[in-house]
Order: structure tokens, then sequence, then C-alpha cells
């Protein structure tokens, strides 16, 4: 498939037929299945889905992390910086990777137990980073920059000789988000990076992340299973499904008219704050195995708008009106839910 928007200058990221699979000793498992989407710059996107929609794979294909069994089987992932040629990513060696990566390509693991060095203090890995992208910055100026970009996320300059275990979960995380932007990246992908926070911390970092994407203008992907959280955060949103996008659209889309299906039932499983009450709904059954996939489209086992030729003909991403969906209840753009 193509990519339905037009690209301009102000894309950062263009992802045209990305495709993932998991090699094993029986057949390979598509944890991707041609997956397109534009990021513009400055702009938040939202990634959400149930466990094993395929939003992990996507992310460490996108940053070239990911390991053996996972292949990158089809598609690019054109990087386009401020100045320079589009480079697509799936074709750079290890050390034109290294080269991108802080200075234009940057990630905020979920667990920032696991992102930082649990032996080394803070400051040093910021150094590590700083001295690593810039040959003549001396050891003091890159440990005042260590202090400022801590400052920058609410933690105190003085914490950056302490070690990770030193500092609460909270801080932490906001730790890996300034480590993240130590160089001055122009995409930030975020790997729920609110799982393992309180509620109210949650809320301190996402405002952050929207403080600093302001003024630093940093593009972010954001991955979750909470589509709520998103609704707040991101500026559009995708929906994954059995490894694909089912729906991309802008936030208060997805929220208001959402056409999948699939997006309704997540909308619907979370309480509104300000309505009335109402009874909550679910989505039946379970996502689908994807060592052994349905055929047609990957959600109609368990839909209640499915009708015939849903188990059979698998439907494409169609751009209608503000937003895509793939879905057979759309065979043309023109009907309405």
């Amino acid at each position: 498939m193509t990519i339905t928007e037009p690209r301009t200058r102000t894309t950062v990221l263009a992802v045209e037929g990305l495709t993932v699979d998991y090699v094993t000793a029986d057949r390979p498992v598509r944890a991707c299945d041609d997956v397109s989407f534009e990021l513009r710059r400055g702009e938040i996107l939202g990634v959400a889905g149930e466990s094993g929609s395929g939003k992990s794979t996507l992310i460490t294909a996108l940053t070239r992390l990911q390991r053996p069994p996972a292949v990158t089987t089809a598609g690019r992932i054109e990087f386009h910086p401020r100045d320079g040629e589009p480079t697509d990513l799936v074709g750079l060696t290890p050390a034109e990777l290294r080269s991108l990566r802080w200075t234009s390509l940057a990630i905020v693991l979920q667990s920032a137990m696991d992102a930082l060095n649990p032996v080394m203090r803070v400051g040093a890995q910021f150094v590590d980073v700083l001295r690593s992208h810039d040959k003549h910055l001396s050891k003091k100026d890159a440990w005042d920059r260590a202090a400022e970009l801590l400052a920058m996320v609410g933690i105190s300059a003085d914490r950056v000789r302490s070690y990770p275990h030193e500092l609460s979960g909270g801080m932490r995380q906001r730790a890996s988000i300034a480590l993240a932007l130590a160089c001055g990246p122009e995409l930030v992908v975020m790997d729920e990076p609110t799982t393992a926070v309180d509620v109210v911390m949650q809320r301190q970092i996402l405002a952050q992340v929207l403080r600093l994407r302001r003024e630093l203008g940093f593009a972010v992907v954001f991955v979750t299973h909470d589509l709520s959280l998103l609704l707040e955060l991101a500026d559009r949103i995708a929906i994954m499904y059995g490894g694909r996008i089912v729906e991309i659209g802008t936030a208060e889309s997805l929220y208001t008219k959402p056409r999948h299906p699939y997006t309704r039932g997540l909308r619907d499983s979370f309480p509104p704050l300000r309505s009335p009450l109402r009874k909550l709904t679910g989505i039946p059954g379970s996502p689908p195995d994807l060592r052994n996939p349905p055929p047609g489209c990957p959600f109609h086992p368990r839909c209640a708008d499915r009708f015939d030729g849903c188990d059979e003909q698998r439907p494409e991403l169609l751009t209608i009106e503000d937003h895509a969906v793939a879905c057979r209840l759309y065979p043309t753009g023109d009907d309405q839910l």
C-alpha cells in the first residue's frame, strides 16, 4: 500500500509498507503487516492497541533496535532531517545508525531501570552520551549540561551525582526523557513511558512531555495500550490490531466519531469523566494468534458488525474525510456509521 497523505517538507518520518516477521522453525510470524503512516514535525502520534497488536514490534523496527528472530522483510522507514536528504533507516549500517541516535532519533523505554545503568551515576550516563556525539565538549561542560537537562524535567540539579536506585520511579522516568533529549533529536519514540508510575506522576510526566515538545519542537511517537491517555495527549492516533493499522485520525475524531468497530470498543471500555454514568462495554473474545491469523479481516471473529465476506476479504486502509480506516463497512468511503 502507499501513503495516502501528501508528503511535504514538514514530514519528519514517512513509513511505507513496513512488514516485520519473527522467523521461527516452522514458519514466519508476521507481527507488523504493511504498516504505513506519516509523522509531521512537532506532532505527537499516538499508537494504541491491545497487547499483541504489534505496537512494540513497530517501535523497535522504527528505531532499528529489533533483534533476531525479528526481521524487517519489506517496506521503508524514511527519516527526513531538517537539513539534508531523506534517509531510509531500513538500509543503514550499525555505524550509520549510531550517528543518528540521540542527535536525530531517540527512544524512551517503558522501564527506566532497564534503560539506565544501575552502577553508573545518572550524570555520568548523560556525560557519556553528550561527549560521544560532541568530541570537543569538555567533561566539566558535559556535567554542567547534564545538570541542566535534569533541571529541565523538574529534577534538582544536585541529583546529577545520584545513582538510579536513589531516585524515585517518577524521577527515573523523567531522567530517561531528559537523556533522550540530550542531543536535541528531531524525533522521540516513547514506549509506554508512564506504565510503571502512579496516576499523579503519570500526569506530571505527560505535562512535561507536552511542555518540552512546545519548547524544543521535536515530534513524538507515543505507544501505549491506554487510549484514554492518548485522547488527551496526541494530535493524531493510530489504532493497531493484528499487526496492522486499522484506523488513524485526529484524537478528536477518534473519540467523537470512531469508524472502526475495534476503535469504538476501545473507546467504550473506559468511563467518561464528566458524562452521565453509563454501562461499560468491553470487546468479547481475544486478540488473534499471529501464528495462525484468521482469514479476511483480523477483527471479524470479535466484531458485532461483521457481515458476509468479512471472513474472506481483508480490508485495505482507505482515506475517509479526516482519517483512514480499514473496514468493509466503508467500501467506497461514502457510508457513515
